[in-house]
């Protein structure tokens, strides 16, 4: 079943729609409760919820997740159920029937089968299904594992292979693909096997610490004081000791399993979900959560310790009991009271990664962070930015937040350095998936190739999508499918690790190795020695981060239908949303917004990304607004603004009080070979005579696409009967039929009257 209950009682943890917290459940759930119901079960290889009744079974799925799905019904026949799963490809059922007997019904044609123990004196402790290609279940058992392969035709199990073992009890995950046996007379000594498409890995045995509690007592490990996580495509195990009251994580590699430190702990039961690759550690008898993110190298939670809130629940009062009537509000109040009184409670199991289950209910809970709330209650945002341009889930909210927060933190004028540090982080994320971008498509057109040969020489067995493949020393490992490189890595799946251990001597079980992650590729590695000190306090900024948000929802919300795939910010978005809105709303001296802006060129520059050119007609104007022509030659001069149209027009604009500013502009259209629009710009501040001579000596510009009239109109608003003369004989000879055309015949005429003997 779902586990073991919890010693929880108190009520509580369940707050109101007002309260303050980083992580909550959304009303209504999925309810699993149906007639003469046996308990409930979770498969963790299809992601279903099952809930067993005398000859049936009833499945809701739960990926992807909805309150409203219908479950299937099977029939399983009559019989105790010790565990239930469903085979991977959905054809198969296993019924646990007793510790020395399992039952296996196939779906399609009703037929049953059972497969016993060799000796009485062994028992099944549990069995699971694999998509690993050498078997297709296996059998944990006290004496070891045996690994059969599936033979429908025969209506039986063909033994493959048995691993001879002292089993005490066993964890697995079929996300991770990794099955954990303890063993020992304190459960603490661990034989690790992973089955991946390359075949049956086994990891080299290690022991768990665990602090004495007296001297001639040694305390015991339970099975429900060890989790295996998987974040960013690494596998960790999370193991509780209850006597430090510490969690310590160890980290899985091919052919090391390494210590990674510990976290506090603050109750002597905790529970742990895993979602968008953040880790949450429920302190089940403090009835709070803390949140990490073990990407990065400082591991300080993320947020301070809060409840768990419960979003979506009708409210009652007095209008709504009237409209709704009597019976429908009490059964609400009802409801709502049971589950405030079972919160972590006996009935509350948390299933892997991101699901709680109510059994004594029968309701199924899926558990989201609030990543508002997170970046409102932490003032360190270069911090906050990194942690949410590594969420994946909900790309549109963690853009919006990030623009958001990068507004406040200009508008709020903080010092240049914190705003630069922000920026540095939104760039180099920007960068970052360029990169993966390019090597998601390289290797996609890869893996269509060799994936077309896999499939010819594969037959039809169904298999995870996992490959090996080799690090930068040549040595194979196991690439995960997670994080950002997923599509790049459609042939792998989740791994012990990708990583290999750079090891000397046999002391490398004591110390963490710090090696290339293809999935991240950041070379970050979690530190050996974790401190759980620094919790997130409310910040200032809390409530213009509110309005920015509220103001940009408003701006975002009729382009919702193209769905965005990345929380990446490019700087087109860095422009329209973060500098222009700013740009908008600061009044006064330009200066600090003028520095953040050089901060975003340096960092734009440094990963060699070009801005928006209208962040650079921007700066040119905050320049010239505060007359500081002088920096406007330096940052053209040294090309911090990059050459364009749009800055040569400002500079010429600008340099209506700056002649030199001016020449800055007109000399820039000349190096773009923007020769039509320089030779219109001179005609319009009366230099016709010099554009003139710059068509015909100085470019290649064809005269035809200059209107005569341009030229004609300003050499007789100059007044001067030779300067018309002289336009007019300058069209006449270059331009092919001028003197049939109606602009001729006006200005000789109109030079006839200023000057007969010129026109004559």
């Amino acid at each position: 079943m779902l586990g073991k209950a919890s010693s929880s009682h108190a009520a509580g943890g369940l707050c109101g729609s007002g309260a303050l917290s980083h992580v909550y459940i959304q009303h209504p759930p999925l309810r699993c409760s149906v007639p003469g119901a046996r308990g409930l079960y979770y498969d963790d290889g299809n992601k279903l919820v099952l809930s067993p009744t005398v000859d049936q079974v009833y499945a809701w799925k739960t990926a992807p997740y909805s309150p409203y799905t219908n479950p299937s019904v099977d029939s399983i026949g009559e019989g105790p159920v010790l565990s239930i799963h469903y085979s991977l490809d959905g054809k198969v059922i296993g019924i646990q029937r007793s510790n020395h007997e399992i039952q296996f019904v196939n779906r399609e044609t009703g037929d049953m089968f059972m497969q016993r123990c060799g000796s009485e004196s062994e028992s099944i402790l549990g069995f699971f299904w694999t998509d690993c290609p050498s078997c297709d279940v296996v059998f944990i058992k006290t004496s070891g594992l045996e690994l059969y392969a599936y033979e429908p035709a025969l209506r039986a199990l063909r033994m493959v292979e048995t691993k001879r073992l002292n089993i005490s009890w066993y964890i697995y995950t079929h996300e991770s693909r990794l099955l954990l046996l303890a063993s020992g007379m304190q459960c603490r000594t661990f034989t690790g096997f992973q089955f991946s498409f390359g075949g049956l890995i086994r990891l080299p045995r290690f022991e768990m610490a665990m602090t004495k509690a007296e001297a001639n007592k040694k305390p015991v490990l339970d099975a429900e004081d060890v989790h295996i996580i998987t974040v960013y495509g690494r596998i960790y195990c999370l193991q509780v000791d209850r006597v430090a009251m510490l969690l310590h994580l160890y980290r899985f590699y091919r052919d090391a399993v390494v210590p990674q430190g510990y976290l506090p702990i603050y109750s002597s039961k905790i529970a742990v979900s895993v979602i968008d690759n953040v880790l949450l550690i429920h302190q089940v008898d403090a009835k709070v959560i803390i949140v990490y993110d073990i990407f990065s190298d400082c591991q300080a939670p993320i947020s301070a310790p809060l409840p768990l809130l419960l979003r979506g629940f009708p409210r009652i009062n007095a209008s709504s009991s009237q409209s709704t009537g009597k019976d429908t509000t009490h059964i609400i109040a009802n409801e709502l009271s049971d589950l405030e009184g079972t919160t972590y409670g006996d009935g509350w199991m948390f299933l892997v990664p991101d699901f709680v289950c109510d059994t004594v209910h029968c309701n199924l809970w899926r558990i989201h962070l609030d990543l508002e709330a997170i970046a409102a209650s932490s003032s360190e945002v270069p911090s906050v930015l990194e942690f949410l341009q590594r969420r994946k889930l909900e790309p549109d909210k963690v853009k919006q937040l990030c623009l958001a927060l990068t507004r406040t933190l200009i508008l709020e004028r903080r010092p240049v350095p914190v705003v630069s540090r922000a920026l540095d982080v939104l760039v180099a994320s920007f960068s970052h998936s360029l990169k993966i971008g390019s090597n998601v498509q390289r290797r996609s057109i890869e893996g269509d190739q060799s994936n077309s040969g896999n499939q010819r020489a594969g037959g039809s067995r169904a298999i995870v999508n996992e490959s090996i493949s080799r690090d930068e020393h040549g040595k194979s490992v196991y690439g995960p499918t997670r994080g950002l490189d997923n599509e790049s890595q459609k042939s792998k799946s989740v791994p012990v690790d990708n990583e290999s251990i750079n090891r000397t001597t046999g002391s490398a079980m004591n110390r963490p190795s710090t090696c290339s992650d293809s999935e991240d590729s950041s070379n970050q590695d979690v530190t050996t020695q974790i401190s759980g000190a620094g919790v997130g306090q409310l910040s200032s900024h809390s409530q213009t981060l509110a309005i920015g948000l509220d103001a940009f929802n408003s701006s975002v919300s009729g382009q919702r239908e193209s769905r965005v795939v990345s929380p990446v910010i490019s700087p087109d978005e860095m422009y329209a949303s973060v500098f222009s809105l700013v740009e908008e709303e600061m009044t006064g001296d330009p200066a600090y917004l003028i520095a953040i802006i050089v901060e975003y060129f340096r960092s734009a520059a440094s990963e060699k990304l070009k801005v928006n050119p209208n962040l650079n007609v921007m700066i040119i104007q905050l320049l010239a607004r505060s007359e500081r022509f002088e920096e406007v030659d330096l940052f053209v001069v040294n090309k911090i603004v990059e050459p364009s149209k749009e800055v040569a027009l400002q500079l010429i604009e600008s340099g209506r009080q700056n002649y030199l500013t001016r020449k800055l502009g007109m000399d820039m259209l000349r190096l773009l070979r923007l020769h039509h629009d320089y030779v219109l710009l001179l005609v319009q501040d009366g230099y016709f005579l010099e554009g003139l001579t710059f068509m015909f000596t100085d470019s290649k510009i064809c005269v035809n696409t200059v209107r005569p009239s341009l030229f004609l109109e300003a050499a007789f608003t100059s007044n001067n009967s030779q300067h018309l003369a002289a336009v007019l004989r300058f069209f006449a000879d270059f331009i092919p039929g001028f003197k049939n055309t109606s602009d001729h015949n006006t200005y000789c005429r109109i030079l006839s009257e200023m000057n007969p003997s010129l026109a004559a």
